[in-house]
């Protein structure tokens, strides 16, 4: 499984780095990753990050087709859609129902399943889709919720021992913040 693990990485690096630049090409390569990633977590057993890659896969589809729509078909860098600033309320109000959501599909895990670290899993899975959506929907906060997700992903990962994924995770947090910086330097350039 290693030489797959390390090629899921590696997509996985390009699509972020990628979504950082907000080029088109980080959606199907993004789906690439996802669909090796399933295997591999299901092979792990973290069941919830298996069907996280589900949603992955589905998050990409719409994302691709969401930027694409708002531009020209033609240019690769697809700016037509400005990066967003979500409303602090319905912010705080998402991040609530996730970790609710989270808590409750953790303990569905932990009863039901073998799944390791089912509590932890539960929590990258439930953030992480919030994260993708709003990555979808080019929300400035996308990108902190990811570097909460990444931290705590680089813990279970380095636990399971999934050295490539570990790497990779660690990866997604240096990128994430650099994704922060550069999405913030375009929300406030169109704010004026």
């Amino acid at each position: 499984m290693s030489i797959i693990e390390w090629i899921a990485a590696i997509t996985g690096v390009i699509s972020v780095v990628l979504t950082a630049r907000v080029h088109l090409w980080a959606w199907p390569i993004g789906i690439v990753n996802v669909l090796l990633y399933f295997w591999i977590f299901w092979n792990e057993r973290l069941y919830s990050d298996a069907l996280l890659q589900v949603y992955f896969l589905a998050m990409s589809i719409y994302g691709w087709w969401h930027w694409l729509r708002r531009g020209s078909q033609t240019d690769a860098r697809q700016d037509a859609l400005p990066v967003q600033w979500l409303p602090t309320r319905r912010m705080f109000g998402m991040l609530l129902l996730t970790l609710l959501a989270a808590l409750g599909w953790g303990a569905i895990m932990a009863r039901w399943t073998d799944a390791d670290f089912p509590i932890l899993d539960a929590i990258i899975a439930m953030f992480s889709v919030l994260a993708q959506f709003w990555m979808a929907r080019k929300l400035l906060q996308a990108w902190p919720v990811w570097i909460a997700v990444d931290v705590l992903a680089v813990g279970v990962y380095s636990a399971k021992g999934m050295v490539p994924t570990t790497i990779l995770y660690a990866l997604f947090l240096l990128l994430a913040i650099g994704g922060w910086w550069q999405w913030r330097a375009r929300y406030r350039l169109a704010q004026g």
